[in-house]
C-alpha cells in the first residue's frame, strides 16, 4: 500500500486524495481479514471442531487476527496475510468435507462482503449526485462522496482478499478445498513444500505487480466494474 502511495505521488496525485485513501484503507483491510478469518473458525465450529472457539478466534476483533509480518507486507506492498485460524480435521466426522467447507467460508464472507459494498456504493453514489443537484449542504455531499470511496474500497478489497485466497496452491484456502477432492498421497505430497510454495507465489505476485500486472486485481477489478456498473444504474433508475 505504502509503495502504490509512493509511486502515485511521483505521478502526481493528489496528496490529500492518497492519504484518504489510505486511512480509509486501513479499517476496511482489518474488517475484511477479521470476517475471513472468523468465518473459517465459524464454520469449522459448526462441522464439528471447536479450537478455534476455544482460542477466540470467532470474533470480528482485528487484534486476534493480526499476524505482525502479513500486516507490515500489507501495508508497504498491499499483499499480507493474518494469523492462520487453527483447525484440527480429526474433530470432524468428515475431515475431508470439513477442511473444504471451512477453508471455503474464509472466502466466500469476503464475497458476501464484497457485494455488500458494491450495493452501498451505488446507492451513496446516487445520493451524491442526487445531494448535488439538490444543491444540499457541501458536508452532505462531502460525507456521501467519504461514502462512496469507502464502500469502493471496501468492495474492491474484499473481491481482492477472495480471489487471492481461492488460488488452489498452499498455503491458500483454495488448496484446502482442493482437499476434498485429490487424493491424499498427492494432497500431502504437496503440502510438504506449503512454505516454499507461499514464498514463491508472493514474490511472483509481486514481481507481475511492479510491472503493473496482477491477475488478482484484474479479475478483482473486473468484478468490481461488473457489479458496480449493474447497481449503480439500479440506483440512478431510482432516484432520477
Amino acid at each position: 500500500m505504502l509503495l502504490s502511495f509512493i509511486s502515485s505521488f511521483l505521478r502526481g496525485e493528489s496528496v490529500k486524495v492518497l492519504i484518504a485513501n489510505i486511512l480509509l484503507s486501513i479499517p476496511v483491510i482489518l474488517f475484511a481479514l477479521s470476517a475471513h478469518e472468523a468465518a473459517h473458525g465459524f464454520v469449522a465450529n459448526k462441522c464439528g471442531d471447536p479450537t478455534a472457539k476455544n482460542l477466540g478466534r470467532i470474533s470480528l476483533n482485528p487484534l486476534k487476527h493480526l499476524d505482525p509480518l502479513g500486516t507490515l507486507c500489507m501495508l508497504l506492498v498491499g499483499y499480507g496475510w493474518a494469523k492462520p485460524v487453527p483447525i484440527d480435521p480429526r474433530n470432524f466426522k468428515n475431515p475431508k468435507r470439513g477442511m473444504a467447507l471451512s477453508a471455503a467460508a474464509g472466502p466466500l464472507a469476503n464475497l458476501i462482503l464484497g457485494f455488500l459494498n458494491v450495493v452501498l456504493v451505488g446507492l451513496s453514489y446516487a445520493l451524491f449526485i442526487f445531494a448535488g443537484n439538490q444543491d444540499a449542504p457541501m458536508f452532505v455531499v462531502y460525507l456521501l462522496y467519504l461514502l462512496f470511496i469507502l464502500f469502493k474500497l471496501g468492495a474492491i478489497y474484499n473481491f481482492v482478499f477472495a480471489i487471492f485466497n481461492l488460488i488452489p496452491l498452499p498455503p491458500f484456502d483454495g488448496s484446502r478445498i482442493l482437499y476434498a477432492v485429490l487424493p491424499e498421497k498427492w494432497y500431502f505430497g504437496v503440502m510438504k513444500y506449503e512454505r516454499t510454495i507461499m514464498v514463491i507465489t508472493l514474490f511472483t505476485f509481486l514481481a507481475l505487480s511492479r510491472f503493473g500486472w496482477s491477475p488478482v486485481s484484474l479479475l478483482a477489478g473486473g468484478l468490481y466494474n461488473w457489479s458496480a456498473k449493474l447497481f449503480a444504474n439500479l440506483f440512478w433508475n431510482l432516484f432520477f
